[in-house]
């Protein structure tokens, strides 16, 4: 099997879909590995260090695509790309199929088997091949290191000779991956957390994590079988924008991370609630890419409000950590051929029976095959 990773076609990602430590993992199955010259340039990877593991550096970008039988990258294909691909073979990247019809539709044309990492199943045995949560995780580390460093004060608590510094306040709204590991980060620095989620069932999460959850009562909310909350009633999203408006007063960060799988992210932190904050204070909209929790907030822009706080509205934040990013969502690509992988045929097994497999499938053998997008 022949696996190529082009360079990425969106200039401003960093991350690379393989890493030299997995090339060479793959290489020890017997894997032929090709790399387009530069792939991991942005994630501080060189040629030589790939070819050190194994792969062979190519510069023929169009050629290679249509020799592999597996191409491997982090976001999707330009649309001129798909036909390059040679019918059969597998496409694994981050799809955002929900928005993408013509893509999915060039997919199926192309005769080729295209996965979504973004529809892998939130479940044990397809943890470690879940890409959304290990970028997840990432982005809430950093989003509250950039907060950090866009506030006008320090986040822990110190008592020196000129008197003691109270801690700020961070408040996380939305306690997924990267909520909890936002309240994490937040506590270490020394931060005086509080966080919020529509679902009850997270509270003893974040009290784990020493932070104090926010209790506002909607009546009834839950999660769906993917582990995502439920969309609120407009009557609900009132309430908790009522409940969050004094606490967001009060904070000097404050998190949103409240997304919808496959719908444009909610508005939780309305107009009123931006224009009550202090001045000075920062918040860091992480639900950007898909609308944005926050109003005013705006892609890959800082905006301050007047006599308010700066809204930090940069997409991707994983993107600023390319290192890890890469590893991580290297290790997610490598444990996913790993898990379907043949010994005896040298191939991957597909088998859309199978729930992690069929599940993230869009795309085979010339036909929309995932049930919510045919």
């Amino acid at each position: 099997m022949r696996v190529f990773i082009p360079r990425e076609s969106l200039s401003s990602e960093t991350r690379v879909a393989l890493v030299p430590e997995s090339v060479q993992k793959l290489t020890a199955m017997g894997i032929a590995v090709t790399i387009e010259s530069g792939a991991g340039l942005n994630s501080y990877f060189l040629d030589t260090d790939y070819e050190k593991a194994g792969a062979q550096i190519v510069e023929d970008r169009a050629s290679e695509l249509g020799k592999a039988d597996l191409v491997a990258r982090v976001r999707k294909p330009p649309d001129a790309e798909v036909p390059l691909l040679k019918p059969g073979a597998l496409h694994i990247s981050f799809l955002d199929p929900f928005n993408e019809a013509e893509l999915i539709s060039a997919f199926a044309s192309a005769g080729v088997t295209a996965i979504s990492m973004e529809m892998i199943p939130r479940t044990t045995l397809a943890q470690k091949m879940d890409a959304l949560s290990s970028q997840a995780n990432l982005a809430g580390y950093f989003a509250v290191v950039k907060a950090s460093e866009r506030l006008n004060r320090i986040l822990p608590m110190m008592m020196t000779p000129a008197g003691t510094i109270s801690p700020s306040r961070v408040f996380v709204i939305g306690v997924g991956v990267a909520g909890l590991q936002a309240i994490a980060t937040a506590k270490r620095m020394g931060a005086r957390v509080e966080a919020f989620d529509t679902r009850p069932v997270v509270e003893e999460q974040v009290k784990s994590l020493g932070a104090k959850f926010v209790k506002i009562d909607l009546g009834d909310t839950g999660q769906t079988d993917q582990g995502y909350a439920k969309e609120l009633t407009p009557e609900q999203i009132k309430m908790q924008q009522e409940g969050m408006a004094k606490i967001c007063a009060q904070s000097d960060i404050v998190i949103t991370t409240a997304k919808l799988f496959g719908r444009p992210a909610p508005k939780i932190v309305t107009e009123e609630m931006v224009s009550g904050m202090k001045f000075g204070s920062v918040i860091v909209d992480l639900a950007v890419e898909s609308g944005g929790n926050v109003v005013g907030s705006k892609l890959d822009e800082e905006v301050q409000i007047k006599d308010g706080p700066r809204i930090i509205g940069i997409g991707a934040l994983e993107d600023r950590v390319a290192v890890h990013a890469s590893q991580m969502f290297s290790a997610n690509i490598f444990n996913f051929i790993d898990h379907f992988w043949n010994e005896e045929s040298k191939q991957i097994t597909r088998d859309l029976e199978d729930e992690i497999f069929g599940g993230c499938v869009i795309t085979d053998g010339g036909s929309i095959v995932h049930e919510r997008f045919k």
